[in-house]
């Protein structure tokens, strides 16, 4: 059966695409400094979530799974927008590089080659101790390592799926799993060092050793709630009736089980360096907690208190409503994460959060609707020459 992407839903993603054209023109006519903040949080928002869909479509290959067969293709789907995340991200990164070149503001601050000069004023000893890392030649390297290791697996994945659907067998399986193998291991170190990156090094006097976990707990659980929200409304639609509750069981205990691994990270993190009160450390909660504090507080009472709430028991996760709206919950509790992970150490104090922000993300949600939409319409959505369908549409617990 194949997901037909109508002139409907076209039309909607055309029109939040339009909000967020509109949203960030706005911002750079009024905020230009928030409006490149506004454009790295949402840029390497959604660039995760595609990312967590190769990531658990990567797992899926080498635990050989045989109960996730029937939702594969949404995993491909979520992957497909990577390469427009990474294009994103690299005209943001380059975009405000020039723009602080004609008297705007830095994203990362350690950009500013005055910081790592001992005849300058404006020497940083801490900054300068790191320059062996962030260094322009040496950030753009990995950089680009990133996006080719993860837009190339996604693609060796994709392909292979979609050559097992015209040869069947094995053979294409066992190739995947190859390469999925592979991908994890590279994926382990490209997760953690390109939070420090893309984000940590925002703070850049900050560091945490749990960083790069933290942000990978956000990003998947971000991705399992966008693979809960699209499967519930394909059942719902009638577009993939071998989808049982069994089905939609496992898949919602994956979204509950990692809100409480994602709890465990920020309490841990919170935790240790508030009780430590280290000043290079502690500085970071310190700002998120006097000129952030509603938000902070929501964005622990929403990504915790919310999903445990209300997907603890066994027939919550099989209830499409419930899921829907769960699953849209925890994606604006993520993204609010995001934001105060961002914002904080671009803006500092001078932050807003109203509708610029809000039709900027929107913008980027209706890009990545109509990316995801058009990749499931150019494939069946069963994946009918799978060796392990059978298990996939006989699974029950």
């Amino acid at each position: 059966m194949n997901y037909s992407f109508n002139q409907k839903n076209k039309t909607f993603a055309f029109i939040l695409m339009a909000i967020g054209i509109i949203s960030v023109v706005a911002s750079f006519v009024t905020h230009s400094h928030q409006a490149w903040s506004n454009l790295l949080h949402n840029s390497f928002f959604f660039m995760t979530i595609a990312l967590a869909g190769t990531f658990f479509l990567a797992v899926q290959y080498v635990a050989e799974v045989g109960w996730s067969v029937v939702l594969k293709r949404i995993l491909e789907a979520m992957g497909q927008f990577l390469p427009i995340g990474a294009l994103l991200m690299l005209i943001v990164f380059f975009g405000n590089f020039i723009a602080a070149h004609n008297g705007g503001h830095y994203l990362y601050h350690w950009l500013h080659s005055e910081l790592f000069d001992p005849a300058s004023a404006e020497y940083d000893k801490i900054i300068a101790g790191k320059s062996g890392y962030l260094n322009l030649p040496f950030f753009l390297i990995r950089v680009f390592a990133y996006f080719a290791i993860w837009i190339g697996f996604t693609h060796l994945f994709r392909k292979l799926s979609l050559k097992e659907d015209i040869e069947g067998g094995t053979a294409n399986y066992l190739k995947a799993k190859k390469y999925a193998t592979t991908f994890l291991v590279l994926f382990a170190v490209t997760s953690s060092t390109s939070a420090w990156d893309f984000i940590m090094s925002i703070d850049t006097h900050w560091y945490s050793t749990l960083f790069g976990w933290y942000t990978f707990a956000g990003m998947f659980i971000s991705g399992l709630a966008v693979l809960n929200f699209t499967l519930a409304y394909l059942v719902k639609k009638g577009n993939m009736p071998w989808i049982t509750e069994h089905h939609l069981h496992d898949a919602g205990k994956f979204m509950f089980a990692f809100s409480i691994f994602w709890t465990y990270l920020w309490f841990a993190q919170f935790m240790l360096i508030w009780y430590a009160n280290i000043p290079e450390e502690v500085t970071y909660f310190m700002v998120r907690f006097d000129h952030y504090k509603g938000l902070f507080i929501a964005n622990f009472m929403i990504n915790f208190i919310v999903p445990f709430l209300l997907l603890m028991t066994r027939d919550a996760k099989r209830r499409l409503n419930l899921i829907m709206t769960v699953s849209v919950i925890i994606f604006c509790g993520h993204w609010i994460d995001v934001f105060l992970m961002v914002a904080p150490g671009v803006v500092k104090e001078h932050w807003h959060l109203g509708w610029m922000e809000i039709g900027t993300m929107l913008g980027f949600l209706g890009l990545f609707m109509f990316v995801i939409q058009a990749s499931l319409a150019k494939a069946p959505l069963l994946r009918e020459k799978h060796p392990l369908l059978q298990e996939s549409l006989h699974h029950s617990i």
